[in-house]
């Protein structure tokens, strides 16, 4: 019954199996639409982090970057060499370099590699990786480098489909006076040349009923997993209404036949092949996430398959971003491996940023500008950030009060300006929601400046909390000031 066919002047089609559908499912989304309507909204709330206000890199066409545009501000310099970056890997130009965002902490750094995501879109892979991560990992360091760098590799396939497109003339569903699930119904679809009256089974009825598809809707079916897709509404039907939401869409009658060949693109990246093709359970090996160490032969081949689908036009690779956060803590070892891993053929563009001056090299007792050997260095384009000027941090904070929905007066928000400039811009940006919270209390309709100052007073800054250590360094255990005296007394010759 979960079957649908053809029937028309050749008698009928072959069946094809529906996807598998959750019966339970099936049987609510029919009976109940409204609860499903509420499931999704609540899916769609997003949390409110500390750079969900990026949008992009907010450059214009001349790749100049705006004052204030896509939820950045200022760091122009820094943008303009982001955007110049982002253009030659959109063009597939650029393959295999390395990138160091170098600045002090709270110069944007991150915001400006998640801007770069968010401008790639979804078909680049982006993957992000703190540099303390791998680490923590139950595997090699080596082989989780290789993962990350394998899971910025797109693979761009390409197949051909067999679809069913055409116009719903009209749907007759056969529903049993016991009130059970309907299991037998009609559908005609047509184009501009032909018309056909198809068979529908209980999972091909229960999806009609679930996206709502009724008469005068152009539809795709697709013929090897049943799958329908509503393109919009029929033309000829646009007069039918009086009123329509501004979601409605109207699209031509599809001409030609009602089957069709079409080529369906699919992007994987080739860490989701590696995982696929080395475990038994497959493609659900992804979901479990106990990938686990993975054989060279297995990536070894799969590099043949690909290379092999790249010569019969088959498929693209797309080279990605990888983008490790706080890379002074990867060790000489990682370094060694990343001057590697950037020269071979298929490496994606690696991005780095670091907040550290001339430190250690982790793992050696060498000191190196950032704790990056000289040789990995050598091999970067270093983008540098600037620290932000008070108009700078006005901005920033106002785009802030935005996105957390706080409303706050002018002299609340000089206020917490000069705090930002004082302090850190991130302890400024902390004080948006607790002073918000404390503005709630009172019943007041916005943040005001004794707000900021209540929540001044309950949570210190860095400067203010180093004092408090000085000034009590005796009351704390294992201070290390009062055991550098001790030495010093210690040291001093006695009269």
């Amino acid at each position: 019954d979960n079957t649908w066919s053809r029937e028309g002047q050749h008698g009928r089609a072959f069946p094809v199996a529906g996807p598998p559908v959750c019966r339970q499912g099936a049987e609510m989304s029919s009976t109940d639409p409204k609860k499903i309507a509420e499931v999704r909204d609540v899916h769609r709330l997003e949390r409110i982090g500390a750079h969900s206000h990026i949008r992009g890199l907010g450059l214009d066409d001349a790749l100049d970057a705006r004052m204030i545009s896509q939820g950045m501000v200022g760091q122009n310099g820094a943008r303009r060499a982001a955007g110049i970056i982002l253009s030659m890997i959109q063009e597939e130009k650029i393959a295999g370099r390395a990138i160091l965002i170098a600045g002090q902490p709270g110069t944007g750094k991150t915001a400006i590699a998640m801007g770069m995501a968010k401008a790639l879109g979804d078909d680049t892979p982006f993957t992000m990786l703190a540099g303390s991560e791998i680490f923590s990992l139950e595997m090699s360091k080596t082989e989780a480098l290789t993962q990350a760098f394998r899971r910025s590799i797109g693979v761009r396939i390409r197949e051909e489909a067999e679809i069913i497109e055409g116009e719903v003339v009209e749907i007759e569903i056969e529903r049993p006076a016991n009130g059970q699930v309907a299991t037998f119904g009609k559908m005609t679809l047509k184009t501009t040349e032909m018309e056909t009256m198809y068979d529908l089974g209980q999972k091909m009825i229960e999806t009609i009923q679930k996206e709502n598809i009724q008469a005068g809707d152009i539809i795709t079916i697709d013929k090897s997993s049943g799958k329908i897709s509503l393109l919009g509404r029929s033309f000829a039907r646009s007069r039918d209404y009086d009123a329509m939401g501004p979601q409605t869409r109207f699209v031509q009658c599809p001409e030609g036949e009602l089957q069709k060949r079409k080529e369906v693109v699919h992007t994987v990246n080739l860490h989701e092949i590696d995982v696929i093709n080395s475990r038994q359970q497959g493609f659900l090996a992804l979901f479990a996430g106990d990938t686990g160490e993975i054989k060279s032969e297995v990536r070894e081949q799969i590099d043949a398959k690909v290379a092999e689908w790249r010569e019969e036009g088959k498929a693209d690779i797309v080279p990605g971003v990888l983008f490790i956060d706080e890379v002074h803590m990867l060790d000489i070892e990682c370094f060694s491996f990343l001057n590697r891993a950037l020269e071979a053929d298929s490496s994606p563009i690696v991005i780095m940023a670091t907040n550290r001056g001339i430190t250690n090299i982790r793992g050696t007792d060498y000191k190196s500008p950032h704790g990056i050997p000289l040789d990995l260095l050598d091999r970067m384009l270093i983008i540098s950030t600037q620290p932000y000027s008070q108009r700078e941090i006005r901005k920033i904070l106002d785009i802030r009060a935005e996105e957390e929905d706080v409303e706050m007066t002018e002299e609340a928000k000089e206020l917490l300006t000069k705090i930002g400039t004082e302090s850190t811009l991130r302890y400024a940006i902390h004080l948006i929601t607790v002073a918000n919270l404390v503005a709630m209390k009172r019943k007041a309709q916005e943040v005001d400046v004794q707000d900021i100052r209540k929540v001044y007073s309950l949570f210190v800054d860095v400067k203010r909390s180093t004092q408090f250590l000085i000034e009590y360094q005796q009351e704390f255990m294992f201070s290390e000031i009062v055991e550098e005296e001790d030495s010093k007394d210690a040291a001093m010759p006695q009269a």
